[in-house]
């Protein structure tokens, strides 16, 4: 929770038992348990309220999939960088037309001082 050990924890609430007193605590107490009740509240109708808007496909809905704890950044984005998508991959005897155009000796431009910068009027 939060980076802290349970013994951090437990060293956290002492220490603000104490310098918040005994003659407080008693008052502290009653509005953390407010917060928290207040909090359960808003979570509860949250909950009914998504209910009552879904209807019955509410009971069908696996929420395990949208936990974001369960998935790992470095295989999504390697999954991004290094998978091929079907509709991507090369059908035979179909040409795309431009690379058919440009040949396949096609490299990239190299930056070269001398030459002007190239400018489109259609795309501006």
């Amino acid at each position: 929770m939060f980076g802290i050990d349970t013994w951090e924890f437990v060293l956290l609430v002492c220490l603000a038992a104490f310098l918040i007193g005994p003659e407080r605590l008693p008052e502290y107490v009653a509005k953390l348990r407010g917060w928290v009740k207040q909090a359960r509240e808003y979570a509860e109708g949250a909950k009914s309220q998504l209910k009552d808007e879904i209807g019955p496909e509410y009971a069908d809905i696996n929420w395990r999939q949208y936990d974001p704890r369960q998935y790992d950044p470095r295989k999504i984005v390697r999954q991004a960088l290094f998978d091929e998508d079907d509709d991507a991959a090369e059908v035979p005897g179909q040409h795309d037309p431009v690379m058919d155009e440009v040949g396949s000796t096609w490299e990239p431009m190299r930056y070269d001082p001398d030459r002007p910068t190239p400018y489109d009027d259609d795309a501006t």
